[in-house]
């Protein structure tokens, strides 16, 4: 059997990525032009929609960093086209790395490890697509219904809604970190002096907000600098 790469690198699955991301960029086009006409209603002159637009774009730099990181690691294990898939159509770069382990873990194996093989690979890949196909459903179907469902759950209290939702995305970043962990002292180093990193940086940047949004991407960087001299 062919090396899985040479799949998850097949110039097809690049042809196959470009319309759903071009699609994207036709959204993003197609929002900000709406969001140009709408200020027109407004009192914001065209000065100002545009010094919105380029402020918006310089604040966006900050979380696309940590998202670069995550890719560098996903297409060294994933390929390609994958990745720019999803880190284009989602963007949510913690997500689709915990899905494809995920996928990874199902078939036994560990994600990025030698026995990670085309098997695994397409396990990884669909993992992230359910998991994609989940919220996006349920976006459509029941976004009207939201307000309700807080009422219910949290008693309308929107920060006890996210706190609900923060402790959810804890438990399973814990649970990761934890299996992960448990394979190795290594591993186990590596993540607590990220997370230590992370605990730093939290400090740092309350003094120096800008740095927020680098936080995750350098913490990474840490954990796998670590990873890698130990």
């Amino acid at each position: 059997m062919k090396d899985y790469l040479e799949i998850a690198n097949d110039p097809m699955l690049w042809v196959m990525a470009i319309p759903a991301v071009a699609m994207v960029g036709i959204q993003a086009y197609l929002f900000s032009k709406r969001a140009f006409n709408a200020s027109r209603t407004t009192s914001l002159t065209k000065e100002q929609c545009r010094k919105a637009f380029k402020v918006g774009a310089v604040s966006a730099i900050g979380p696309s960093l940590s998202v670069f990181v995550v890719m560098i690691a996903m297409m060294a294990v994933i390929g390609g086209p994958v990745t720019w898939l999803r880190l284009s159509f989602i963007g949510a770069a913690p997500t689709e790395l915990t899905a494809s382990t995920i996928g990874a873990k199902a078939m036994g194996v560990e994600f990025g490890s030698p026995e990670y093989d085309v098997t695994a690979f397409a396990s990884s890949v669909w993992t992230m697509t359910l998991n994609g196909c989940g919220w996006l459903i349920f976006c459509g179907l029941f976004t009207h219904k939201l307000d309700r469902l807080q009422d219910k759950v949290a008693g309308g209290d929107t920060v006890l809604m996210g706190q609900i939702c923060g402790a959810a995305i804890l438990g399973t970043a814990s649970y990761l970190v934890m299996s992960n962990s448990k394979a190795g002292f290594d591993r186990f180093v590596a993540a607590l002096v990220a997370a230590i990193a992370m605990i730093i940086l939290d400090k740092v940047s309350d003094k120096l907000p800008k740095l927020k949004e680098y936080n995750l991407g350098i913490s990474m960087i840490v954990g796998m600098f670590i990873a890698v001299l130990i």
